[in-house]
């Protein structure tokens, strides 16, 4: 009787008692980050919770125990301890105290994934899908005719690959102009429009975004990095207004298209302008890649940007989101590496800064009933990733910090939704 008590008193205290719990640590005992989270991942698709406890050994996830997923962590050499109920409920205590800054979130369905990236081979890799393939977590591509098709909806989160929405082809004209991919970019993307229904590809890059922000204002999670993030608020504040030059679209850019841009359109950004010169890599002063290393002296040796800590209990989103056994990230480049924070709107939450470059790396913020996520950068394990470099091989960054990130965006959907305290 006295133990049907104690047991009755547990479960009302909130805390669950399984007999026994697997604990993945995710401090620097871990010896496979990455992979855990493939391992959170299949727990889930078995049709069972998994606890992920913010700030407690690194963002640690805690599930119920059994022989399957002790060889799944075994097989995959994701770092586990078994340890007893009363040692779990010891641990949840611990986070529950008031004054620790740790929460338990509680994860409840694997959320169904999606990747828009070009069916044709391209000259560089994604981060996202890479660590995708390595972590064992399954998603679906998906690229221009689906999403106009509609199908958007059927999933739960989405990345958008390695992208320009604005219609000019990476800016890639200037250096790679003649060469044989980038000619087959544009004329696979000149087909798919016609095909499609519209007479120029930034016509058709337009209705694709405002397909994804209807998924996302629906209650969908985005997910943006490298040139997918700005051009992406660049097609919505552009909508109306031609901002691509006769070689990208046969006839010339408006000269007065920066009086006509519409920042209310916009995710993250506002009161920026756009680079008209197409010999210019970068599409707009948001990025400010061309010139961080002049101005800031900033190079790989001393490139780091800091993730902010939050409150647990009280900010579970951005908490969530943050999880990380280091704090301080290598940076690394891409088409657009960073988010200069002059043009950052003021409802943007920014969870990751240089702070003496005045840029944010990582950036969140809602849309509807939605949210969004930009992560600045190609490769956090390749600095200067470079056309047609070979793809990064994970297995020697098994305990990436800064691919840690994107993880933490891929697991966040299949959290039981918590009201945000204010």
């Amino acid at each position: 009787m006295k133990k049907f008590f104690f047991l009755a008193l547990l479960v009302c205290s909130g805390f669950q008692v399984w007999g026994s719990s697997i604990l993945i640590p995710m401090d620097d005992t871990q010896k496979n980050h990455l992979k855990a989270y493939g391992i959170a991942y299949f727990v889930l698709t078995k049709q069972m919770d998994v606890q992920w406890l913010l700030y407690y050994r690194g963002g640690a996830f805690m599930f119920p125990d059994n022989k399957t997923f002790e060889n799944e962590c075994l097989i995959r050499g994701v770092s586990f301890e078994v340890i007893a109920d009363a040692r779990a409920n010891s641990i949840l205590a611990e986070i529950a105290n008031p004054e620790a800054n740790m929460d338990v979130i509680k994860l409840e369905k694997a959320p169904k994934i999606a990747v828009y990236t070009p069916k044709a081979r391209q000259p560089w890799d994604d981060a996202v899908t890479l660590v995708l393939q390595y972590a064992e977590i399954p998603y679906e591509t998906i690229y221009d005719d689906e999403i106009i098709q509609g199908k958007l909806p059927e999933y739960d989160w989405l990345h958008l690959h390695h992208e320009d929405f604005t219609g000019q082809y990476g800016r890639f004209w200037a250096g790679f102009s003649q060469a044989q991919w980038y000619k087959d970019q544009v004329k696979e993307a000149e087909t798919t429009a016609a095909r499609l229904g519209f007479a120029k590809v930034s016509q058709l890059k337009l209705a694709v975004a405002k397909k994804i922000r209807d998924f996302t204002a629906g209650g969908g999670f985005l997910f943006c990095m490298c040139s997918a993030t700005d051009t992406y608020d660049i097609a919505l504040a552009a909508e109306g207004v031609d901002i691509c030059e006769t070689m990208f679209d046969g006839d010339p850019a408006d000269p007065n298209m920066n009086s006509k841009l519409d920042y209310s359109k916009c995710f993250a950004f506002q009161n920026f302008k756009l680079i008209a010169d197409p010999h210019i890599y970068e599409f707009s002063e948001i990025d400010p890649s061309n010139y961080r290393e002049t101005k800031y002296h900033i190079n790989e040796k001393n490139d780091y940007f800091t993730l902010f800590e939050f409150s647990a209990k009280w900010d579970p989103v951005p908490s969530m989101l943050c999880q990380d056994h280091e704090t301080l990230i290598k940076g690394f480049y891409g088409q657009t590496t960073a988010f200069d924070k002059t043009f950052i709107k003021p409802n943007v939450l920014i969870m990751g800064e240089m702070k003496s470059a005045n840029e944010a790396r990582y950036i969140h913020g809602e849309y509807g009933k939605g949210m969004w996520t930009f992560y600045g950068g190609h490769d956090p394990e390749d600095y200067q990733h470079r056309v047609e470099e070979p793809p990064t091989d994970l297995s020697l960054h098994p305990n990436s910090a800064g691919y840690r990130l994107i993880l933490n965006n891929v697991l966040f959907p299949a959290a039981k939704k918590k009201k945000q305290k204010t």
